[in-house]
This record gives structure tokens, sequence and C-alpha cells, in this order.
């Protein structure tokens, strides 16, 4: 019998992939959609350089719900700008295949509301990039491994080379502006 679209196959990871430790993501993620999600967000938001994209993201949908819309503008595009360095610094380019499956789940709505302001827009994300600049990034990121190809390939590279990554940041940064004033522009 065919399983259904959408079925979830559980994969052990092995190897390296094996050590990449997402269960405090996992337990935050849990609580920012259980049914009092408020603490959740106050931890996240009190530490937010400690937690991946996932968290941010869903953190930023709790508040856009919670009707605080401009603080979570901030942080899904903070989510995303993380994400797409993330994917950026993983040796495996199918990985990034998450950030589109982020902004699918999360992003709608968030979106809607930011590109109603494209000025303000334009100001959140630049701010966006100088908290990225000036932020560490506390927490593992491989979690973006868990979700390319390599996984199941058993591919042994989870990133490029660390001496890489402050020119991948910076990269990604400025791709992140440019894409941002494409899509600004090809408004209607």
């Amino acid at each position: 019998m065919d399983e259904p679209l959408g079925h979830q196959i559980p994969v052990q990871p092995a190897g390296e992939y094996a050590t990449i430790d997402i269960s405090r993501q996992n337990a935050v993620l849990a609580a920012l959609h259980g049914p009092d999600p408020a603490p959740a967000v106050a931890a996240v938001l009190a530490a937010p350089q400690r937690y991946a994209p996932p968290v941010l993201a869903a953190a930023a949908a709790e508040l856009f719900v919670a009707g605080r819309r401009d603080e979570a503008v901030f942080w899904f595009y903070a989510a995303q700008l993380r994400a797409r360095f993330d994917a950026n610094r993983a040796a495996d380019p199918t990985a990034g295949a998450a950030v589109a499956a982020l902004t699918r789940h999360y992003g709608p709505s968030i979106n809607r509301h930011a590109f109603a302001d494209p000025a303000g827009l334009r100001a959140v994300v630049e701010r966006v990039v100088g908290w990225d600049r000036a932020t560490p990034h506390d927490y593992d990121h491989r979690w973006i491994n868990l979700h390319g190809m390599g996984v199941f390939t058993g591919a042994t590279a989870l990133s490029r080379p660390a001496a890489q990554w402050g020119a991948i940041a910076e990269g990604t940064r400025e791709e992140y502006l440019r894409g941002l004033e494409e899509a600004l522009r090809d408004l209607p």
C-alpha cells in the first residue's frame, strides 16, 4: 500500500549527523506551538542569539498572532537571514530547502503585512542586517543539514571551512539586501 503524500518517515542520522542536537530547539518549538506560547516567546526574545532560525520564525509567528506585528516582522526576517547564512555555509546545497520551507510555513501573513509598507520594510531589513552583524550565532548552525539529502546519503562534510564563514555571512547579507530591493522594485 502506498504511503499518503506528506507521510513522515523517521530517519536516524548517522555519523557526524548524529552529533547534531536539536532537542532544545524542538522543545522550544513545541512550547511555541503549545497552548501558552507566551513564556517561550519571552525566553526567545531574552536571548535570541541562542536560537536557530526555526525557533525565531515560530516566535515571530506567535508575536504576529498576539498583535505585535512590527516585532514579528523583525524576528521573521532575522530568522530568514540566519537560515540563509546557515544554508550558504552548509556543504550540502540541498539543505537550503529548509529556508523556503520556513518561509512557506511562517511567512505568508507576516510578508503581506510587511510588504504593505515598503519603506518600513526596507528599514526593518536594514536593522535586521545590522543586528545579525552584531549578534553572535550561539546555536548549532548544522540544524539545517538535517534537511538536506546528505542525511540520507551520508555525506561527510557538513559545513564549508570555518575560515570562509565571515565572507559567506557578509555575502549572504548583501544578497539579502539586494533581494529585498528587487522585490520592492517589482511591487505594483
